[in-house]
């Protein structure tokens, strides 16, 4: 690839695209909740969604000074981020804290890119993030998990056109701002059961003094909030 080349691919990456129809991004939005509702489907397109969890887990025990050792993601949608460091103090709270909030979060950085007319960036970006998260995984079904992913959202932004890359994008986000709503959900019927002791929520609760209820409530905030102005960003409303 020459001088040139490499120019058009990083003003591609850094420009603005034309905004889609509001009926892209609505049917977009649609088939993302078709995505999140259903069990059976949900059982697969859950994967996604603890990529976006443990990732922000390894990201924020990296950012708080903590040693990420590896990440596992499983077949059954569960996953794993182990890093060293104290074992109590800000920074093991924020990283306990990070996995439920990271989908929505993310989603919601992605709705304000696309509101923005970033659609190539924050396909790019997707890969990146997705290219460091693979150097930590340690079990194939996660390198598989993630190299999936990652290829998808490189081979949408580099053979196919605008509406299709805008299609591929308001898709991808739609379901981070749904998808971040329902695990919190499960958690909050799993540990009704007794069926979660060790959970986010339990952790955060043993190492704060704050019972586990409101760190639920925390999540449940960060998700809602997020699919508010998530969703507002992406009609343009």
């Amino acid at each position: 690839m020459d001088i040139k080349n490499i120019s058009d691919v990083w003003d591609r990456v850094v420009g603005t695209q034309p905004h889609p129809s509001v009926w892209l991004v609505g049917v977009t939005g649609v088939v993302a909740l078709a995505a999140v509702l259903p069990r059976g489907v949900w059982h697969v397109t859950r994967n996604a969604v603890t990529i976006a969890h443990e990732g922000g887990h390894g990201l924020v025990a990296l950012l708080s000074g903590r040693s990420l050792e590896g990440i596992r993601l499983h077949s059954d949608t569960s996953g794993l981020t182990v890093s060293r460091g104290k074992p109590h103090g800000i920074g093991m709270v924020l990283t306990a804290a990070a996995g439920y909030t990271a989908p929505s979060l993310i989603g919601l950085l992605g709705a304000w890119l696309l509101a923005a007319g970033h659609i190539t960036a924050l396909l790019w970006g997707a890969v990146a993030l997705l290219a460091a998260m693979l150097v930590m995984i340690r079990n194939a079904y996660g390198v598989l998990t993630v190299v999936v992913a990652g290829g998808a959202f490189f081979l949408v932004s580099w053979l196919t056109g605008a509406t299709t890359q805008a299609a591929f994008g308001y898709l991808a986000v739609w379901f981070l701002l749904l998808g971040g709503v329902r695990p919190v959900v499960e958690l909050q019927g799993k540990r009704r059961y007794g069926q979660a002791p060790d959970s986010d929520a339990d952790q955060l609760a043993r190492l704060t003094n704050v019972p586990a209820a409101m760190w639920l409530v925390l999540f449940y905030a960060v998700a809602l909030c997020a699919l508010l102005g998530g969703g507002r960003w992406l009609l343009g409303v």
